[in-house]
């Protein structure tokens, strides 16, 4: 007895879906109905209706389709590419009544096939004697194109599998062959029948070697040779994701500009120029929104434009340092300035000496805490991730669940930047005041190749993607 309601062929052009449905339809108490949510077609381009649902009915709401596939009898189900309506792939991933079966396929081949096909036209094949062939030319940026689409549809499978304690029955291409595998499927369905033999009505298009099917096939190999695809050079992250955060964005008191907040950046001297901009006071900027009321002022500033500011990762990571973990004052972090004494031995003392440290103290436990960073920022640590130094690009991914920020502006560029934005809402701006913070002199004294070297392995991901040079050099 089957525990489901329906079934899903989640695939792409080329893989062997055609293949699969005419094996599926075999099977007793299957029935698969194509592409049901091809945007061009209902089921398959000569058909009119699917279980009497019209192509104009599932475009309104396609969920009449779905229903009516639940309400049939036995188990129906429909194939499923990236390209098809975006709205019924949520629905049917998040529904662990709806069965699963993943088809994938080498993407070499699948984006050889695809081109072979849309030149000659030959999409289905059930006669040999029909075959058309022609080499293609082989075409490295639309293959990455193709490579990068097929990932990415393949890991929103995965991620939401995961996510909702869901598994899938995976097949490959090489698979659909395998009898004895396509049955294991019927299993998987929870349906009675299974096949004693294979459908044979659909032939295999361009069985050669890729070799024979490539005009530049020498080119292609050294092409293919660049792609990483192991992602050996990927910068790894393990910080935990973020929320966009949206209390902390502040507006100016009547201009359309709203600044997006990366924790430990120049907040205050940003904020100070926010007033300027309408002749006000720090006390008439517009703070602690919710969702509803920044959508609110959103609506009501048609034009308007948001700015995030990227600060140098060194002289982040000592903002926070400075303000979070050596400050004692309000707004610190005592408990994690004890635990980082005691557990990861940074040295620092128990209280501030009157005075304070040292230039020698401070660099030694700036350097500690740098490395302390790397650990923590890759989830290797028993504390927390805490925005105040958490990678500024995670802090953004986290802002751009909710709305990317127009324009993100280097600290080092703030003047210049800013002037070209608030020139878009039609506002001649007033400088902006010195961004740099208390602690700055004491990071210039204390700064090295060894402290910069630090703050790469902590921050590798912001310098690459941000572009950041060497500390020094902006400094």
């Amino acid at each position: 007895m089957t525990s489901f309601d329906m079934f899903v062929i989640l695939a792409d052009m080329r893989t062997g879906s055609n293949f699969l449905e005419a094996n599926m339809n075999r099977i007793e108490g299957v029935t698969c109905h194509g592409e049901a949510f091809n945007p061009a077609f209902i089921g398959d381009p000569k058909a009119e209706s699917v279980l009497g649902i019209t192509q104009e009915q599932r475009d309104s709401d396609p969920q009449i389709l779905l229903e009516a596939m639940r309400d049939a009898p036995e188990l129906n189900g429909f194939r499923f590419f990236s390209t098809h309506d975006p709205r019924v792939l949520a629905t049917c991933l998040d529904d662990p009544r709806c069965a699963k079966i993943v088809l994938t396929r080498n993407p070499i081949d699948s984006f050889v096939s695809l081109r072979i096909a849309q030149t000659t036209g030959q999409w289905k094949l059930t006669n040999a004697s029909h075959l058309r062939t022609d080499p293609v030319t082989f075409d490295a940026e639309g293959f990455e194109a193709h490579l990068e689409s097929t990932q990415a549809f393949q890991v929103r499978i995965l991620n939401t599998l995961q996510r909702t304690g869901q598994t899938a029955f995976y097949i490959a291409y090489e698979d659909l062959q395998d009898i004895a595998v396509l049955n294991g499927l019927a299993m998987f369905l929870g349906v009675p029948g299974r096949i004693d033999k294979l459908d044979r009505k659909l032939k295999k298009q361009n069985p050669e070697p890729l070799e024979h099917k490539v005009e530049n096939f020498a080119e292609m190999e050294r092409a293919l040779a660049r792609f990483d695809r192991f992602n050996l050079s990927r910068t790894p992250n393990f910080e935990p994701r973020r929320g966009p955060g949206i209390p902390t964005y502040v507006a100016a008191p009547h201009s359309a500009l709203l600044h997006v907040p990366l924790r430990s950046g120049p907040d205050d001297a940003v904020h100070d120029w926010l007033a300027r901009l309408d002749d006000a006071a720090d006390a008439d900027l517009r703070r602690d929104f919710s969702q509803k009321t920044l959508r609110d002022w959103m609506r009501d500033k048609p034009g308007f434009r948001s700015f995030a500011v990227l600060r140098h990762p060194v002289a982040r990571a000592h903002v926070a340092f400075c303000d979070k973990i050596l400050s004692q004052g309000p707004g610190s972090f005592p408990e994690v300035r004890t635990t980082l004494r005691k557990v990861h031995r940074m040295p620092l003392p128990e209280l501030n000496p009157e005075g304070g440290l040292n230039l020698a103290e401070h660099r030694a436990a700036f350097l500690s805490f740098l490395n302390f960073l790397r650990n923590n920022l890759s989830g290797q640590t028993n504390l927390r991730t805490d925005p105040a130094w958490a990678g500024q690009m995670v802090l953004l991914e986290g802002i751009n669940q909710f709305a990317a920020p127009h324009i993100l502006v280097h600290e080092d560029r703030l003047q210049t930047d800013l002037t070209y934005l608030a020139a878009q809402i039609g506002k001649v701006v007033p400088e902006i005041g010195d961004t740099k913070h208390h602690d700055h002199a004491t990071l210039a004294g204390i700064y090295d190749a060894e402290i910069e070297a630090a703050a790469r392995q902590a921050y590798a991901r912001d310098y690459l993607v941000f572009g950041f040079s060497d500390w020094g050099q902006a400094a």
